[in-house]
């Protein structure tokens, strides 16, 4: 998993841990000593918000774990995947455009950031060079034509000097 996805959930579930531990019973606590709990919203949007921070514990919680269960070895080195970037000919738009593929956490797609869970990362994933992908979006139906790819294995490769050393000066291996 990339280390600035699990930075920027591990901060929003602390965030929200320290919120559902510390902000929330106190406010329930005040809300409760105002008496009539029946007709106090106060009582009702502290509870309405602790179902909620919950329930997006719950969701970041499992998707840590997913990323987590990513293994960069299984990903292929000849086809498309989680990481490569693919310059595809739009026959569509009569243009080339790139795509990188990234988590749906990373997403842009002003930038060529698309998630590999969105119907053109769905349609990209497995392709190889030369290859076609249909692309069915609300905007209608899109053909996409591999003309190049580069896979997160390739970059990684990139990253290596002529002397077989990382950039950061460790020895690959």
């Amino acid at each position: 998993m990339p280390e600035h996805i699990k930075k920027k959930l591990l901060e929003e579930i602390a965030i929200l841990e320290h919120e559902l531990s510390h902000e929330l019973p106190a406010e329930i606590k005040k809300a409760v000593a105002m008496g009539d709990l029946s007709e106090n919203a106060e009582y009702h949007m502290a509870k309405q918000r602790q179902t909620f921070v919950n329930a997006r514990l719950g969701q970041l919680k499992r998707r840590m774990a997913e990323l987590s269960l990513v293994n960069l070895t299984n990903i292929p080195r000849d086809k498309v995947g989680f990481g490569s970037t693919i310059v595809v000919f739009d026959s569509t738009k009569e243009e080339e455009i790139v795509y990188r593929l990234v988590t749906s956490e990373e997403s842009d797609v002003s930038k060529g950031l698309i998630s590999t869970t969105s119907p053109i990362g769905r349609g990209l994933v497995g392709k190889r060079v030369g290859d076609m992908a249909v692309i069915v979006t609300p905007n209608g139906k899109r053909e996409l034509e591999i003309l190049k790819l580069t896979t997160i294995h390739d970059e990684a490769g990139a990253d290596l000097g002529e002397t077989g050393t990382a950039a950061n000066g460790a020895e690959q291996k």
